[in-house]
């Protein structure tokens, strides 16, 4: 590129040719003044105010589509510019409201204050909810324009509401043209054009509402906009203290903040390699979390309030499932630093805070009492859900970086491994003692612990029950019992819960499987004594009614007197909850529910150099919880020893998304994809996986229905006015 030297406001400056005067002073750092200029969007000179007066040329010139040239004089900034900058200000605000642009008190007013020159709302600032934020309040600022009394007229126009995310008040839109060029040009959505309004030239969407106009709803004109015309209607009113998880929810609602909308956009573009290196920049289980995780994530989706959210789930699922390797590439493992940690379980916070400690360089010990690693991810959860060869090869990978597991090994003593030279103990113990019903009889033979009866099936025990079962309870845990029972054989399973399907905490999905499977469900109901008569088990159950939100903030049940009736089952599966087991020589401090007690920032104990983490920690909770709080622990353990605590790394280059993203006529009215599964004829026979996963056509379909909220904060920032400073 060809540099020219001009000079402007007395200060020299080189520029590429090609560039525009507008663009070189940006770059110099020297403010124009604009409403329609911005850095990613192409010039348009809508405004008119972006004026400079160049040496030797008669006529202002419109710097925002004017070239420089080289040896040019530029002036920013003169009276006879400054009063045509006035003309074109008082134009614009003879459209817009602008009393409190203009006014001498509006230094003292606070938003919603009492107007003392009694001006109409209509004609005023501080009800609008871009008021301290907007982009015109500065530039009328910086040009002084003064106290005056700008005619202005309430245009009367509407205000479109057509749509779940942001509201479009076209009394307050300037015609700037920024959303109709960031929606053309650069998202290629074609959604907004300038229309005409009442006489009014205001910009809309072409069709009258957003959805038939095809708009993807990616925030980008809302972002844009300099005035309050385009607003989020979330935001409205009220200062959003973390910006980043507000624009991109999905990712601040992950635990373990894995960069949601980044591998989506991946498997979109038929990246999936590129796509499972992201998620393993997070976590070390992708294909477990594709398949068990809770995904708080879909709950946080915006795309829920159009139709429905993404299936990130199964799309990481997806991505795992085609693992090439990609993610290995840029994997690495630092240098022995000589430390020693000893991990006490081998459950997903354990194994996960131990894969990162080992990848910092320190020699890890995981102890796991069990004969098989993988804690509740193994014993707890059914292979139907989480096939073993799954759950094994991402086990695999964290001994490959030089993790060292030893099974059936029962830790006692947490002296007796400072002993043997540990530096540091991270507990991760889990929660595995299921809770008693508390109620008569409950240690009747036939009555069974739901985790126990879990942790004996999974581990290959026989495990004998008989036709009728009963399970008590309303989470997964329960679920998963009642579906395992069918796979033993059981002809008929029913479920107890106490309150109704809206409480109950166990995922949608596999509630509305274990139905399609036969279970059964009793809702309203709770055992109140157990007894055995003919080697039948007599269940005593209370009918129940919701009363006022307890703790939880579910409805709390109520029993209704009266009402008890009984029914008879070969087996009662008490699945209502689940306890840590901390041994009290461990000497560690313990709270409510039998869990560890720790510092929330760094999961340190009561015991110097004992760290805890996961469901010992949080009480029965899920993968993706603990997963995060192994990323925690190993941050603070890695700080502990002397380190810098960075566990974070990059396994696939950091390049910018694609900005485009084109015309699709149905985009709003896309649904999920739906998850093929095993037909229900062929489940009952064994533990088969019964989700299939997708196929490459259904991810990408899937992907493609992304509002892609991120792009909104790859946007650059328009360059605002210098504050003045006031005299005294």
């Amino acid at each position: 590129m060809t540099e020219l030297n001009l000079i402007i406001d007395g200060q020299q400056i080189a520029a590429e040719r090609g560039m525009t005067i507008f663009e070189a002073a940006t770059k110099a750092g020297i403010y124009i003044p604009s409403l329609c200029a911005h850095p990613d969007l192409s010039p348009s000179g809508e405004c008119g105010l972006c004026l400079v007066e160049i040496e030797g040329e008669p006529e202002f010139a419109i710097s925002c589509t004017t070239d420089v040239a080289e040896n040019m004089v530029l002036h920013t900034d003169t009276p006879q510019l400054r009063q045509k900058q006035h003309e074109v200000l008082e134009k614009i605000l003879s459209e817009h409201p602008n009393a409190c642009l203009t006014c001498w008190r509006k230094e003292r007013c606070e938003p919603f204050d009492i107007c003392l020159r009694n001006v109409a709302v209509t004609e005023r600032c501080v009800t609008c909810p871009e008021n301290g934020r907007c982009e015109l309040q500065k530039v009328v600022d910086y040009l002084d324009i003064g106290i005056a009394t700008i005619p202005y007229k309430y245009r009367k126009l509407p205000i479109n509401r057509d749509n779940p995310f942001f509201d479009l008040d076209y009394n307050l839109c300037i015609a700037c043209g920024r959303c109709v060029r960031a929606c053309q040009d650069l998202r290629g959505v074609k959604a907004l054009d300038f229309i005409e309004l009442n006489g009014y030239r205001v910009a809309g969407p072409i069709r009258g509402n957003h959805k038939d106009s095809g708009c993807k709803f990616c925030f980008t004109c809302v972002e844009v906009c300099p005035t309050g015309a385009l607003v989020d209607r979330e935001a409205r009113y009220q200062t959003i203290s973390d910006w980043e998880a507000y624009v991109v929810p999905c990712r601040q609602a992950c635990p373990a903040h894995i960069d949601i909308p980044r591998y989506i956009n991946f498997i979109a573009q038929g990246k999936y390699s590129e796509a499972l290196a992201v998620i393993r920049e997070k976590v070390p289980f992708p294909g477990v979390l594709g398949r068990v995780c809770v995904h708080p994530c879909e709950q946080a989706c915006r795309r829920s309030q159009l139709s429905e959210p993404i299936c990130i789930k199964f799309l990481k699922r997806f991505a795992a499932d085609y693992d090439t390797g990609l993610w290995k590439q840029n994997a690495k493992v630092a240098p022995p630093t000589g430390k020693r940690v000893a991990v006490v379980g081998s459950g997903p916070a354990g194994l996960t805070a131990a894969y990162y400690l080992a990848k910092l360089g320190h020699s890890v010990t995981v102890f796991e009492a069990l004969p098989q690693t993988g804690g509740m991810t193994r014993v707890g959860i059914p292979a139907y859900r989480l096939p073993r060869e799954i759950l094994n090869a991402e086990i695999e990978e964290i001994e490959k970086v030089g993790v060292d597991i030893k099974t059936n090994t029962k830790i006692e003593s947490l002296d007796s491994l400072f002993e043997q030279g540990y530096n540091c103990v991270f507990l991760a113990l889990g929660a595995h003692r299921g809770t008693k019903m508390g109620v008569d009889g409950e240690d009747s033979p036939g009555v069974i612990d739901g985790v126990d009866f879990l942790r004996q099936v999974s581990l290959g025990e026989e495990v004998t029950i008989g036709e009728k079962v009963a399970i008590i309870g309303g989470g997964n845990a329960a679920i998963d019992c009642s579906r395992t029972a069918l796979r033993l054989d059981a002809k008929e399973v029913t479920i107890i819960y106490r309150r109704t399907r809206a409480e109950m905490p166990a995922s949608p999905e596999e509630v509305e499987e274990a139905l399609r499977e036969g279970v059964k469900i009793i809702f309203l109901a709770a055992p109140t004594q157990v007894s055995v008569k003919d080697r039948h088990i007599e269940l005593e159950c209370l009918q129940m009614k919701l009363g006022e939100p307890d703790a939880s903030g579910r409805r709390r049940p109520v029993p209704i007197r009266g009402s008890e009736f009984t029914m008879e089952f070969h087996n009662v599966i008490a699945a209502i909850g689940q306890a840590p087991e901390v041994p009290a020589q461990f000497e560690i401090e313990l709270g409510r529910g039998n869990v560890i007690k720790t510092n929330s920032e760094t999961l340190a104990t009561n015991r110097e150099g004992v760290f805890a983490g996961g469901d010992v920690v949080t009480g029965p909770a899920s993968v993706i919880g603990a997963i995060a709080q192994g990323r925690q622990a190993a941050s603070s353990i890695d700080s502990y020893l002397g380190g810098n605590g960075i566990i974070d790394e990059s396994l696939i280059s950091a390049d910018e998304p694609d900005p485009w993203l084109g015309t699709d006529g149905d985009f709003a009215d896309r649904i999920r994809a739906h998850m093929s599964c095993l037909d229900i004829s062929q489940r009952l026979a064994d533990f088969a996986e019964v989700e299939l996963g997708y196929d490459e056509a259904t991810a990408e379909e899937e992907a493609k229905r992304c509002l892609r909220c991120d792009l909104r904060l790859k946007l650059s920032s328009p360059m605002l006015p210098p504050v003045k400073v006031k005299s005294a």
